[in-house]
């Protein structure tokens, strides 16, 4: 399961990058931040898709993590790949709708031909800002779809580490200890940097005036966090 898992996780963030990285090449080769309203909404709806993707995956494979250390005998059982498949198809499947109604409601709004996103991509609270038109539909549907696929997937990550904290604690062989924390380690630092990250974004952009802080956040999420798990998981592995 581990490693249906991580090769999902690096599939979604090739994708992730991929949404975002080549167009900025392209601006900075022809020094134009021109981008068509096609492309933004495109950018925004697989950004979208990708990053809901990767913290759908992060929460998974903390379940995972989780069975293997408080449920080892029966880790085969519960793990079992139909189980594994459908979890990942769940989480491709809520996030290509979510995201397909955030933009069919974008599509509604009013947009000038000279709008400035003051960002370096297409980001869909950054859009909202820079539309005259009435906008409190998309913000409900944005604050209610950040707290249940937010929200309840780190409480989810954080029980899974509760219980794995509780298992280590009346484990007596120090061998054992050991080798569960190495099996969560490289989990720990990826969602440490992908909450981290994240979080700081999400902060800036509820300010009226993007910070240079919240730009530098964005580069880390975007950029430097799918760069740094293959480093993670291969030093590990």
């Amino acid at each position: 399961p581990m490693y249906l898992f991580l090769g999902n996780l690096s599939f979604v963030e090739v994708c992730l990058t991929s949404t975002t990285v080549p167009k900025i090449l392209v601006n900075t080769q022809t020094l134009s931040k021109d981008i068509s309203y096609r492309g933004c909404l495109t950018q925004v709806y697989f950004l979208m898709v990708f990053a809901g993707m990767d913290n759908f995956l992060l929460t998974v494979m903390a379940f995972d993590r989780f069975v293997a250390i408080c449920y080892p005998l029966n880790y085969t059982v519960i793990m079992n790949p139909r189980l594994c498949v459908l979890l990942v198809l769940l989480s491709w499947l809520i996030m290509f709708w979510v995201s397909l109604l955030h933009i069919l409601l974008l599509k509604r709004l009013t947009f000038s031909s000279g709008t400035a996103v003051p960002h370096f991509f297409c980001e869909l609270s950054q859009l909202l800002k820079a539309t005259s038109s009435d906008t409190l539909v998309n913000i409900i549907l944005l604050y209610v779809v950040t707290a249940l696929l937010g929200i309840f997937p780190a409480t989810g990550i954080l029980y899974s580490y509760s219980q794995i904290v509780s298992s280590l604690l009346r484990m007596s062989s120090s061998v054992g200890k050991s080798k569960a924390f190495s099996t969560c380690g490289s989990h720990l630092c990826v969602v440490s940097l992908f909450y981290g990250t994240g979080l700081g974004v999400h902060l800036s952009s509820a300010m009226n005036h993007p910070s240079q802080g919240n730009m530098i956040a964005s580069v880390m999420l975007h950029c430097g966090h799918p760069m740094l798990n293959p480093i993670i998981y291969t030093l590990r592995n």
